[in-house]
């Protein structure tokens, strides 16, 4: 039985394949108001939380301030679920320490780069090695957590005793 569901231990990864895939297939007017909104969110909920009574326009400016960084910081948690998924099944089939890193990040920046070249194709969005990059930072952190979870629950001694 284990062995007929294994192979399915993947589907996770290729759902976040399709959910990054699907985030990089809206135009940039589309992408880009998406973050906005969340952006404007966050502003708005710290003023809630602080009592700072600021303006529409003041958390305007304040989103408009923080809105390329929360863009980023999507593009570092998709992969890093994407290296999350991809990691946890290659761990049980076997792969572990650099192999791990080495074929994991393989697969998280080859779909990084397939991913920024597919938005070539979409209105209003461009590829960007930069993407890539931060992309890749994330992947490499889901990644070592990951391999550290493992190490750290499956080779700790004092839970075999």
């Amino acid at each position: 039985m284990i062995t007929l569901l294994k192979p399915l231990s993947f589907l996770p990864a290729i759902l976040m394949m399709y959910v990054i895939y699907s985030f990089s297939a809206q135009t940039g007017e589309v992408s880009g108001q998406l973050s906005y909104k969340i952006s404007y969110k966050i502003v708005e909920t710290k003023n809630q939380l602080l009592n700072e009574n600021k303006s529409s326009a003041e958390l305007a400016v304040s989103a408009d301030t923080i809105h390329f960084y929360v863009r980023k910081a999507g593009h570092m948690t998709e992969y890093f679920l994407l290296a999350v998924a991809i990691s946890f099944p290659l761990y049980v089939y076997g792969v572990r320490g650099i192999w791990l890193v080495i074929l994991a990040g393989i697969i998280c920046v080859g779909f990084a780069g397939l991913d920024e070249y597919h938005q070539s194709f979409v209105a209003d969005r461009g590829p960007s090695l930069r993407d890539v990059g931060i992309d890749s930072i994330g992947a490499l952190i889901g990644i070592l957590m990951v391999q550290a979870f493992c190490w750290s629950t499956l080779h700790n001694p004092q839970k075999r005793t």
